[in-house]
């Protein structure tokens, strides 16, 4: 890959004296084709300052002059050192306890006492399973273990129950698996649930929250290019990929769909954002809710 130089392409700087750095379209298209071969995310031509914004900051970190001087190394031989980092700094993380409660009234009303009924009977330590895919800083996960946690009581103790927790942006993955959250983002989660499941701290000065060692023992988390390899084999009885599916093309999304399906289990439920659908994307599911599909 490489980014045309500045004598095969004319482009102006845009909006001059407002940037710290230069910054042309070639920077944009530049990084825009180098994101989407990495974690096939599409970059839309609007986006061109929220880019810039999040790397000129990186180039700060690098004391770097240009962003022709950032492109190089993102094309050189420590590229791959750096790759990380340009990942995480243009993948948006926005998340909340309980975010859209739907999913989880229906999780703990609906799909928790169907996957009970189903397992209960296999063995002596029933096996059940959740996959938050881009769980970003950790909220959903932690969500899902409370509503598992509340809808089982002690009887969760004899389940062999798990929640894989991924994200692509590794300092996601580690915020979450700290599970520490500044106090106020507790609001969200009923009173009961909050007393019990999350405790309040003192760090660096700030108010915080740290999530119980009970919700913690419940959750794997790793990082996973969803575009890339799946090292898990499943199956999974229930999938959330929450407003993940925006940042990929039709491909991608089909992609990572059809994968999906396969690694369900019969019956299995695949929630994703309010904003996601599956049509014309895949013929794998029916959908039972909003935003809430069923594998075929």
């Amino acid at each position: 890959m490489t980014i045309p130089s500045p004598s095969r392409i004319a482009a102006a700087p845009l909006a001059p004296g407002r940037r710290e750095f230069p910054f042309e379209q070639r920077h944009f298209d530049f990084i825009a084709r180098m994101l989407y071969q990495l974690a096939g995310i599409a970059l839309a031509p609007h986006k061109m300052e929220m880019v810039y914004s999040r790397l000129a900051r990186r180039l700060r970190d690098l004391r770097l002059t240009d962003f022709d001087a950032y492109c190089a190394l993102l094309e050189g031989e420590e590229g791959a050192n750096e790759v990380g980092f340009l990942v995480n700094a243009l993948t948006t993380n926005l998340t909340s306890f309980y975010r859209e409660a739907h999913h989880f009234d229906f999780l703990a009303q609906k799909a928790i006492p169907e996957m009970r009924a189903r397992h209960q009977g296999e063995s002596s330590h029933p096996r059940l399973r959740i996959w938050s895919a881009g769980c970003s800083s950790g909220q959903e996960p932690y969500t899902i273990a409370m509503v598992l946690a509340s809808a089982f009581g002690p009887e969760l103790r004899r389940w062999d129950a798990r929640i894989l927790a991924t994200d692509i942006d590794t300092h996601m993955v580690d915020t979450a698996r700290r599970g520490v959250y500044p106090a106020e983002v507790a609001n969200s989660i009923p009173a009961n649930l909050r007393d019990r499941y999350a405790t309040r701290i003192r760090e660096d000065g700030e108010a915080k929250i740290s999530m119980s060692e009970d919700l913690r023992r419940l959750i794997t988390f790793k990082p996973l290019n969803l575009l890339e390899h799946w090292p898990m084999k499943g199956p999974f009885d229930a999938i959330f990929c929450r407003n993940v599916l925006i940042y990929f093309d039709r491909a991608g999304r089909t992609q990572v769909i059809e994968n999906f399906a396969r690694m369900l289990a019969h019956d299995g439920y695949l929630f994703l954002g309010h904003s996601e659908s599956l049509y014309g994307v895949s013929n794998s599911f029916r959908q039972t809710g909003p935003t809430i599909y069923r594998r075929i």
